[in-house]
């Protein structure tokens, strides 16, 4: 088969597609209060992964525990009495879901900010405005596909 760019690309299509056939999609859940945010990511990523949505940290706990995603894409600042922070701490420390990816989304963008995440366990680290290229190539490192 030749090796040009065009090929590549429908190989991969067509990859993707007897994934998908075959339910082997990965899943993904957002967690984001805002809502705008949660359609920008699921646009971004729809056809690619399975994705699950939460608009606050003790739903996205809730969702973890029985769905078991892939990768959790997770805003800092939400309503109620888990922040971002909390739920990362959650999921790192349980022992059955330590290894899920965990991609930090916020806007909080100071350094002591990073560092805690980091030091929670985040995978990534990503600061609104953030591009969907840049968030589809982190999942794509992390979990593949």
């Amino acid at each position: 088969m030749p090796s040009c760019w065009h090929h590549k690309k429908r190989r991969l299509q067509i990859e993707r597609c007897q994934q998908i056939e075959a339910g082997d999609m990965k899943k993904i859940l957002i967690v984001d209060d805002q809502a705008d945010i949660r359609r920008l990511i699921s646009l971004t990523l729809g056809r690619q992964y399975s994705l699950l949505e939460a608009g606050d940290g003790a739903t996205a706990i809730s969702i973890v525990e029985t769905s078991s995603p892939d990768a959790v894409i997770l805003d800092v600042m939400m309503p109620g009495e888990l922040d971002g922070f909390d739920v990362l701490a959650k999921i790192k420390s349980n022992k059955a879901t330590r290894s899920i990816c965990v991609v930090m989304l916020t806007a909080k963008g100071q350094a002591a900010d990073i560092d805690r995440a980091i030091s929670k366990g985040a995978d990534a680290y990503l600061i609104k405005p953030f591009s969907p290229l840049q968030l589809t190539r982190l999942l794509q490192e992390h979990i593949g596909v």
